[in-house]
């Protein structure tokens, strides 16, 4: 079994991943709040959703040649710099044109943090990779955890949701300060020795190092080989472009140039289950307040479930991740959250809906941490380019899906715009099934 050995440069990405946990889940109960503050229907404050759409997209574009340039420590610490300018305009502002561009440069910087988080965590901790992404990810949840309860004490105090921002820039700067005080750097690059960092279950793409290229278009989508990983588990080479030996009786191949088969699939899953969080996070709010009786600032802090449930999923799932493959514990995942949504959905009673979004938020702990892991791991020693390109799997769920059922819930209202969300986690579940093809054990590369 892999061990996993935190340091102080894992703990210090953990604390950088939390922070910006603390403003995702707590935007989620402000959308309600901006709706009612800014006059417009529900389709129409879900547009908030799209701007984080937008600015993932470009986050996702910008963090690898900006970690190329000046490395991937550097580039986090840009992220959260960034998500500090955001988040005080998002604080200070009130037209909606001015919320949707704030909300967006947020997210611009916001994923830089994630992916430079990502890759740092992968290329330091090879197999035990999985153990480590998903307890950041708890921590992610930890952090998120605050933000809403901090919204419901300040609604019910009378003074609005926006002091939450400020406590933001807050806490961005004790951490500054702690890596400071402390000395703790991260990482610039990549090792000099680029073994690919592997989860339980997956294959490294490549042991050889390679450059990592500016973005490819998604149209030359073909799986590399993959070596053997930790578990016998190979990805299989159907690719044109063919991997080749470096020197005579060399046993290293060259990562393609192309993102493996594996890769996309589980881009595609990053999408999905993307969609379930973010909807959960923008939209559970309204119906805990008109389906389950909920006080307007009960119903912002009862969003603190959903991410109450993901931080001990995640704090479990770290374990789970170092003794599981990731493809099971994926569908038993997706089977949990599945049953807590529907515990949630079916009750009109406050305490029993919030207990639903507990069981929801132990299944999603792991559907990102996850499919993230497999992701990175398929792509071998081109991790800066794979996880750029993740965030745009997170922009089409985050700008897609809470505006679609913003749009249904203005017509036959949130509770029943909800039935959506099993749609998803069926997707979800068959996509997971097509990975553990894809990753089957016992496919030689070709």
């Amino acid at each position: 079994m892999p061990r996993l050995t935190r340091d102080r440069t894992t703990w210090l990405t953990y604390a950088q991943l939390g922070l910006w946990g603390f403003f995702l889940y707590g935007f989620g109960p402000v959308v309600p709040l901006l709706r009612d503050e800014q006059g417009t229907s529900a389709a129409v404050a879900g547009l908030h959703s799209t701007g984080i759409a937008v600015g993932a997209l470009a986050g996702g574009a910008l963090f690898a040649p900006v970690a190329r340039r000046y490395g991937r420590g550097p580039a986090i610490w840009l992220g959260l710099a960034g998500v500090t300018a955001g988040v005080t305009a998002l604080g200070l502002l009130h037209p909606l044109p001015a919320t949707i561009a704030a909300v967006a440069v947020v997210a611009t910087f916001g994923m830089m943090v994630i992916s430079g988080v990502n890759v740092v965590l992968t290329a330091r901790h090879g197999p035990a990779a999985p153990a480590a992404l998903t307890e950041a990810n708890a921590a992610c949840a930890g952090m998120g955890i605050l933000a809403p309860l901090t919204i419901g004490v300040t609604v019910d105090a009378g003074l609005g949701w926006r002091p939450v921002m400020a406590v933001e820039v807050g806490l961005i700067t004790l951490v500054a300060l702690a890596a400071l005080t402390f000395r703790v750097r991260l990482p610039h690059g990549a090792p000099a020795t680029a073994a690919a960092a592997a989860p339980v279950g997956v294959a490294p793409a490549s042991a050889a190092p390679a450059p990592v290229a500016a973005a490819v278009a998604p149209a030359a989508v073909a799986p590399a080989a993959v070596a053997s990983g930790p578990r016998g588990i190979m990805v299989s080479s159907r690719s044109g472009g063919t991997a080749r030996r470096q020197g005579p009786g060399a046993g290293t191949r060259v990562a393609s140039a192309r993102l493996p088969r594996a890769y996309w699939i589980a881009w595609v899953l990053m999408s999905v289950t993307g969609s379930i969080e973010v909807c959960l996070s923008l939209w559970t709010a309204g119906v805990l307040r008109d389906h389950a009786g909920l006080s307007t600032g009960g119903a912002s802090a009862g969003v603190a479930a959903i991410v109450g449930g993901m931080f001990v999923g995640r704090a479990a799932g770290g374990r789970a991740a170092l003794r599981w493959p990731p493809v099971p514990l994926l569908l038993g995942a997706l089977t949990v959250s599945l049953a807590g949504f529907t515990l949630f959905w079916a009750s009109p009673i406050g305490w029993l809906a919030v207990t639903g979004l507990v069981v929801l938020g132990l299944g999603n702990a792991l559907h990102y941490p996850l499919a993230i892991s497999i992701a990175l791991a398929a792509a071998g020693t081109a991790t800066d380019r794979a996880a750029g390109w993740s965030s745009y799997s997170m922009g089409v769920g985050f700008g897609v899906a809470p505006v679609v059922l913003g749009w249904v819930a203005d017509g036959v209202g949130p509770h029943l715009a909800f039935l959506l969300l099993p749609a998803f986690i069926a997707v979800a579940v068959l996509l997971t099934v097509r990975l553990g093809r894809a990753l089957a054990p016992g496919v030689a590369p070709a």
